[in-house]
């Protein structure tokens, strides 16, 4: 079977842009890793009446949308994509469609200090949008520029910067210092490389570059709708925005859906 779009990504644009396309009558598989990059969070922010809600029931529920619609969603990587839009999956199954989506994502590297990795999402926080107000008036420690500093200070007073270099380990409760010393901090907040999840399009032309903020990598759209350079590819999500939000993913998907929707309508007769 050679479906009308395969969705390489699960996450809010891919099942949103899922949702669009089964509304609209299409075929439409998506391949879903699993590797949410929001999944340390306990929970969705600014998301209109989904606020507070933890991914996984997030994801449960746009997945049950896109099988709603008429939608078919497998677990599983995508190895690789090839000319043709023929997609491997890892474990070795293959699948055909005349467009893709992509919506994999990005992933977060983070600073390399002993016990941050660690505590990712839960004490080490990135985003003072999705987490500022649930640590309101806390002790935060920022890994950053003064201008960083001054943002996070709208929800605290008690904001202090640091330097990677000066750390030891970060621990229960704060930072060690290489120095010897202990910094007591309920919080500290990173700055990530955002590294774009698409090695797997080499083989149709399509690569990551460096983002022009200096932010990591992300696969360009060529048009609003995130159509890309490749003919019959668009892209979603943080994959093409490393700083979108859910709620802004979301929407991306539902733009990219319903776009390929319109270029897979035959061509008008003309006289």
């Amino acid at each position: 079977m050679t479906y009308d779009v395969i969705v390489i990504g699960g996450g809010p644009a891919g099942l949103s842009g899922a949702v669009a396309l089964g509304r609209a009558l299409r075929s439409v598989l998506v391949i879903d890793s699993g590797e949410p990059r929001n999944a340390p969070a306990d929970g969705i922010h600014n998301f209109l009446t989904r606020d507070g809600m933890t991914p996984a029931e997030f994801h449960a529920a746009g997945r049950a949308e896109v099988l709603r619609y008429g939608g078919e969603v497998i677990d599983g990587s995508v190895v690789s994509a090839r000319p043709g839009f023929e997609v491997l999956v890892s474990g070795g199954a293959t699948f055909r469609a005349k467009r893709l989506l992509v919506t994999t994502g990005l992933a977060d590297r983070l600073p390399d200090i002993p016990g941050l990795a660690e505590r990712w999402g839960s004490m080490v926080l990135h985003c003072p949008y999705c987490h500022g107000y649930e640590v309101r008036g806390k002790a935060i420690g920022v890994f950053g520029d003064a201008e960083k500093v001054r943002l996070w200070q709208q929800w605290s007073s008690d904001v202090i910067p640091l330097a990677v270099d000066d750390v030891a380990a970060v621990e229960d409760g704060g930072v060690r210092l290489k120095d010897g010393s202990f910094v007591v901090r309920d919080y500290l907040v990173v700055t990530t490389r955002m590294e774009a999840r698409a090695g797997f399009l080499d083989d149709i032309g399509l690569k990551p570059v460096e983002h022009p903020m200096g932010i990591g990598t992300y696969l360009p759209a060529i048009d609003p709708s995130g159509r890309t350079e490749v003919p019959g590819v668009w892209v979603a999500g943080n994959v093409a925005d490393p700083m979108a939000q859910v709620i802004t993913s979301a929407a991306a998907g539902l733009t990219a859906g319903a776009m390929i929707n319109f270029d897979l309508l035959p061509a008008l007769d003309t006289p």
